[in-house]
């Protein structure tokens, strides 16, 4: 349970474009609104010469500085440099992303003049330090524990890596659930009257990088997953790629220039792109116009809802295999679901809405939640629920991809097949396949196929001190046990001796050890005290700008004027035009120059305008 002097657990959609933020507060969830007004914080991280800037005001600069300009963290989080997605994502960013150790992704920028290699745990603990900042302006207490959300089809390696970021962050993550669950958990809130029978719900999540369908029996106070599917690569993101390959060729067509060698020029088209795709969700037809696009030419051109369509028609129908295969899993019929709720922003453009309706034979989509900030919602009532603020909701989440070992020829044996409820544990027993064999090498796997070399290895651990004895006669079980966060424990005891070794899937796949967390959180530490001297400097320097300028209005109001001698006038006017001219070369000063100065001002203007009271 969450103390009070930590603060009320929040609830927080660490998405991969936009990021959102929310509480429990007197009976109900408060979606928290950041210093800018939004309620939905982009997960974009820049690097200048003089700052580290998070969210809006990242992406707002994107345009200038492009390449040390860093989103789609998500993407990369709890992945290898290797990875197919990853190698085909790094063609379409203006950031570099190179091999780290342990095949590692690490993000390339250059900050304050010094190159950095980021790892997407860093960036996306970036993300979640300003979440629970702004959590903490809003609450006026300091934040430390927090429910964060994943996609349902995030394996093994993301969802240890989420939690990463989250302790770089010096978050205290109490839970990590599925997107679509705590969509669900919004759902079951707003439609009070569910309490009076079951209803099977499918969540239809399609966001900004990630795709994920689950099923849901919703009856009373209780919510139990039944089965979930989808792409952890799939999104708006890809939607955008589409339209701006399609206008890159349109500007190669026209002025026979190729403008995709150019970061800046090609993250301009993008954001005219995600423009009009979000206004295409609300009319037929747009314009995506950009002035000086490339050497100096204007783009201007017209694309329709249709034009879209086309352009993302085989994306579009991707979508629909995830519900299928859910239904298919859970042993149900179209006709029995209830209510198809839609989540994510992505679930805004009109075709999407149309195929997913077709599907269930004209069914009335569920729009009643906001889909921006239904996954948030979801995250703060279940921090309340665990910070023992809330009781009268349980929870029953599914694992997506079942678990297993290997046996003799690359076989995976499953032990936890997907879309069993946790927490959960299961034993399987194994054998010896050599005669007087005294140890085994488990292999611990998470994927759907028969031969382990298309799975994921999760890791691997030996077990030793096998009495000798013919194949087939030492037995061996194998314990595998899922807590509610999802994250696996595998153990192996051989019967006779009672000799055991066990292992939590923690750092294969280029997992952070202790040691490079505290590393890093010690980072996010020094940046936290550069962004508090420089907010210190700023808040100086405007200080003595305000007060020059407010000085100057006042020397020439008519009625101070009038009392003031002239040469009292003249000192006050001098002083102000030296200050301001003096402020205009001190881009880069420290905020104790700033602290001096103005005082030296005040001391010339202050004694001269109180005379004027006297």
């Amino acid at each position: 349970m969450a103390g009070n002097e930590e603060g009320p657990a929040i609830g927080i959609d660490l998405g991969t474009t936009y990021s959102c933020v929310g509480v429990w507060q007197h009976g109900k969830v408060e979606i928290i609104v950041n210093d800018q007004g939004f309620r939905t914080t982009p997960s974009y991280v820049a690097f200048t010469d003089t700052e580290r800037l998070i969210g809006d005001a990242a992406k707002y600069q994107v345009a200038m500085n492009p390449i040390n300009t860093v989103f789609d963290a998500k993407r990369l989080i709890g992945r290898r440099y290797s990875d197919a997605t990853v190698q085909s994502d790094m063609m379409l960013w203006p950031f570099q992303v190179v091999a780290g150790p342990g095949d590692k992704p690490m993000i390339v920028v250059t900050y304050k003049g010094e190159e950095k290699k980021l790892s997407a745990e860093e960036i996306s603990s970036m993300v979640l330090i300003k979440m629970r900042e702004i959590a903490e302006a809003y609450l006026g207490s300091i934040v430390k524990n927090a429910v964060v959300t994943v996609p349902a089809y995030f394996n093994d390696s993301q969802r240890q890596a989420t939690k990463d970021a989250g302790a770089i962050a010096g978050l205290n993550v109490m839970r990590i659930i599925n997107e679509p669950t705590a969509a669900a958990i919004g759902y079951g809130l707003d439609k009070k009257g569910i309490s009076a029978g079951k209803k099977n719900v499918l969540v239809f999540d399609l966001g900004g990088g990630t795709f994920d369908v689950s099923l849901l029996t919703i009856e009373g106070g209780t919510i139990e997953v039944k089965s979930t599917a989808g792409d952890t690569h799939l999104g708006g993101e890809d939607f955008d790629n589409r339209m701006v390959n399609h206008f890159v060729q349109e500007f190669k067509r026209k002025n026979k220039k190729d403008i995709s060698g150019n970061p800046r020029a090609v993250r301009r088209l993008r954001t005219g792109c995600e423009r009009a795709k979000r206004i295409l969700s609300s009319t037929a037809q747009t314009t995506v116009e950009v002035d000086c696009l490339f050497d100096g030419i204007d783009f201007y051109s017209n694309i329709t809802r249709a034009r879209f369509a086309e352009l993302n028609m085989d994306l579009f129908r991707k979508c629909m295999e995830p519900v299928e295969k859910c239904l298919t899993d859970a042993n149900m019929d179209k006709s029995s679901v209830d209510d198809v709720v839609l989540v994510g922003g992505s679930t805004r453009i009109p075709k999407v809405q149309q195929l997913l309706q077709e599907f269930f034979h004209g069914k009335e989509l569920c729009k009643s939640l906001n889909p921006d900030e239904a996954v948030a919602y979801g995250a703060a009532v279940h921090a309340a629920i665990l910070s023992g603020n809330l009781q009268d909701l349980r929870l029953f989440d599914v694992t997506p991809l079942s678990l297993g070992v290997e046996i003799v020829g690359g076989v995976m044996s499953v032990v936890i097949p997907r879309n069993t409820t946790i927490p959960t544990k299961k034993e399987e027993e194994f054998t010896t396949i050599s005669d007087n064999q005294t140890s085994v090498l488990v292999k611990v796997y998470e994927g759907e196929s028969k031969r382990t070399i298309d799975n994921n290895l999760l890791g691997t651990f030996r077990l030793t001190g096998i009495p000798p004895a013919p194949s087939g006669v030492p037995w061996i079980t194998d314990c595998f046990s899922i807590d509610a966060d999802g994250i696996l424990t595998v153990s192996s005891e051989e019967k006779t001796t009672g000799n055991k070794n066990k292992i939590t899937i923690t750092n294969d796949k280029g997992r952070l050890t202790k040691e490079e967390i505290d590393k890093m959180v010690k980072e996010a530490e020094k940046y936290k005290a550069e962004y508090e001297e420089n907010k210190k400097k700023t808040d100086a320097k405007n200080s003595l700008e305000n007060y020059a300028y407010n000085m100057r209005n006042t020397v020439t109001d008519d009625n101070i004027s009038s009392k003031l001698a002239p040469e009292d006038k003249k000192k006050i006017e001098d002083a102000i035009e030296e200050a301001i001219e003096w402020l205009d070369g001190m881009e880069l000063g420290e905020a104790d120059e700033f602290e001096d100065k103005m005082n030296e001002l005040q001391s010339i203007c202050t004694p001269i305008i109180a005379k004027i009271g006297e």
